[in-house]
């Protein structure tokens, strides 16, 4: 659709809206209708049965790095639990779930072992210092703004293709889990 058009329906759309929107203009009301009407354009999730998994993403990694973190929500629509088993990828050699804890003030991180449950009607999310993915022995490394597919296997739901994104290095946080 050309911008003519989108400013056009913008205009359009102003007397639907209550008074105060009048400071609105026609390109920015034009820029939220075009979000607005594509509505899973920006959407960057992946679905199989029950489960939703969210917004895949990675972080770039400086230069001769062997590990990447891989991060995503999965959520489970079901009466029933299932279980994350393995991931596989093509931009590592190995890749598993891991689990980054402190105890006693001393920061750790290990496998885990015979996979991760997601339980019915629940939310598990792999994010920076919790569970996350391990990308370990990278064939290349991840640059800002490409994806890279990888896929999940769920005990239930069976194998589901993913992409991660992958985001600048500072953008989510720190590198701290990145350490192996």
């Amino acid at each position: 659709m050309s911008s003519f058009l989108l400013a056009a329906r913008a205009h359009a759309w102003r007397g639907v809206f209550p008074r105060g929107f009048e400071h609105v203009s026609a390109a920015a009301f034009a820029v939220l209708l075009l979000f607005a009407s594509a509505p899973g354009a920006l959407a960057h999730e992946f679905k199989a049965g029950d489960l939703e998994i969210g917004h895949p993403w990675s972080r770039a990694t400086p230069p001769g790095a062997k590990v990447a973190g891989g991060y995503f929500t999965v959520t489970n629509k079901g009466s029933s639990p299932d279980r994350l088993l393995s991931i596989s990828t093509d931009i590592s050699d190995t890749a598993g779930v891991h689990e980054m804890g402190v105890k006693d003030g001393v920061m750790t991180m290990r496998p885990v072992n015979g996979g991760l449950e997601i339980p019915a009607g629940g939310k598990v999310e792999l994010k920076p210092g919790g569970y996350h993915v391990m990308f370990v022995g990278l064939k290349r490394q991840p640059k800002q703004g490409e994806k890279f597919p990888a896929t999940l296997t769920f005990e239930k739901a069976g194998n589901v293709k993913i992409e991660f994104l992958v985001e600048g290095m500072s953008e989510a946080g720190g590198m701290e889990d990145h350490a192996e």
